[in-house]
């Protein structure tokens, strides 16, 4: 077995996790096992090292075409997160206004001073 073939193994894993359907409420499991399992593929990519042999060197080609789709996808997914967080905190401001309307409200209409003394 040669060094890369774990690094190919822990890809295939990432990139399966990535191509099933994430609903949000396994979002959070899935960016956890993410996050696993890139934290090991970096560990053991730092560890590799040339000269590389013929086969490591194909592994390798194949290991950069699927990172790329392993990238997109991932950003796909952190937009989908930012798009959510975005929309709860809209929902929260409206709810908040909805609740109080003139919480924002600066006029000053209605007050009557005294000049008189």
């Amino acid at each position: 077995m040669n060094r890369a073939e774990p690094i190919y193994e822990i890809t295939m894993k990432i990139r399966e996790l990535l191509n099933q359907p994430i609903t949000p409420q396994s979002r959070e499991s899935v960016i956890e096992q993410l996050n696993g399992l890139v934290s090991d593929r970096g560990k053991l990519m730092d560890s590799l090292t040339p000269p590389y042999t013929e086969d490591e060197k194909r592994i390798g080609s194949k290991l950069v075409q699927f990172n790329d789709e392993i990238q997109n996808r991932m950003q796909i997914l952190f937009a989908d997160l930012k798009m959510e967080m975005k929309q709860v905190k809209k929902q929260k401001k409206s709810n908040q206004s909805y609740t109080n309307p003139y919480k924002s409200v600066q006029v000053m209409d209605g007050m009557f001073m005294d000049s008189k003394k």
